[in-house]
């Protein structure tokens, strides 16, 4: 078992620019499952997270860690490679992060997040380890401790040495933990994933949904997803590849968004307009900071290539 390295010793990094990945769909898939596995390299999802976690029973966990290096040594070259280790508080945990660092993964969620120390700590261990910068932490928002602390959290989106770029929801142990009634409409949960969005936006980050657990209610999982991204969320993490294109699908920028989004940039890239903070376009008053919203919608279009 690794000793976790002091929070207060922290590496400083220069901040890098990134190209825009779009997280339209998150597929978790169970590292003891081969059979799952074999199909990512045919499967349109955005990103894959490779569960060690709540989809590897008690018994499987160490085989299941030791079917990474082969995972990744065959990876599939289009779609963003995530790992969920199980929680370091666990007999697993720090186990899971080492062996998962050799194979320098896009991300590692971490779960079971419940403040900035969770986070700090694992990095610490990345760096000591001297995994790659590329090498970034996701965190599950899926415990009281992790919503009453969340500002906090998020905050460490701000610091690039921190690695932290992106928190993922668990509606599923929300609801376990509180006690909520599971509506479809989500009612009683729909506070907390808008303060979840609030604190992913302050720090910067990436923002998924939880999953949808009845695969074959193709209805309301499209009903669901719509809901998720009026919300602000950047995608939805989901169980089953049935599940991938109604994601796809709805956390989409649509033509018709495209187009006007390429107007507003067109407009402000006129001479006339060069030096102006507001202009009219068809009707409307259009800021600077819809400019920089059309350019972030533009971005993702092309990364999607829609």
């Amino acid at each position: 078992m690794v000793r976790l390295a002091s929070a207060r010793r922290r590496r400083h990094r220069s901040d890098m620019t990134q190209t825009y990945r779009p997280h339209r769909s998150v597929l978790y898939v169970p590292a003891s499952n081969d059979k799952a596995l074999a199909k990512l390299p045919g499967l349109t999802c955005d990103a894959v997270i490779i569960d060690l976690e709540d989809a590897v029973a008690p018994a499987d966990k160490i085989s299941a860690r030791e079917k990474l290096a082969g995972i990744f040594g065959d990876r599939p070259g289009r779609c963003e490679m995530i790992v969920r280790i199980n929680a370091l508080s666990s007999e697993w945990g720090a186990d899971d992060l080492l062996a998962v660092a050799k194979c320098e993964p896009d991300g590692i969620l971490l779960p079971k997040v419940g403040t900035p120390r969770d986070i700090l700590e694992a990095g610490d261990v990345l760096d000591d380890n001297f995994a790659p910068d590329e090498v970034k932490l996701w965190a599950m928002i899926e415990t009281p401790k992790a919503l009453l602390n969340i500002g906090a959290i998020a905050e460490l989106g701000r610091d690039s040495a921190s690695r932290l770029v992106c928190f993922v929801a668990g509606t599923n142990d929300l609801v376990k933990d509180t006690g909520i009634r599971a509506t479809p409409d989500r009612r009683y949960l729909v506070p907390w994933l808008m303060q979840m969005v609030l604190a992913a936006r302050a720090g910067g980050l990436d923002l998924i949904d939880g999953v949808f657990n009845d695969f074959r209610d193709s209805e309301a999982l499209a009903r669901e997803c719509a809901e998720a991204a009026a919300m602000g969320f950047d995608g939805k993490s989901v169980i089953h590849p049935a599940q991938i294109e109604a994601a796809n699908h709805a956390f989409a920028p649509s033509a018709e968004e495209v187009a006007e989004a390429r107007a507003v940039k067109d407009a402000f890239g006129l001479t006339e307009n060069a030096g102006k903070g507001v202009i009219a376009l068809n009707g409307k008053m259009v800021e600077r900071l819809h400019l920089a919203q059309a350019e972030k919608l533009l971005a993702k279009a092309a990364a999607i290539g829609a």
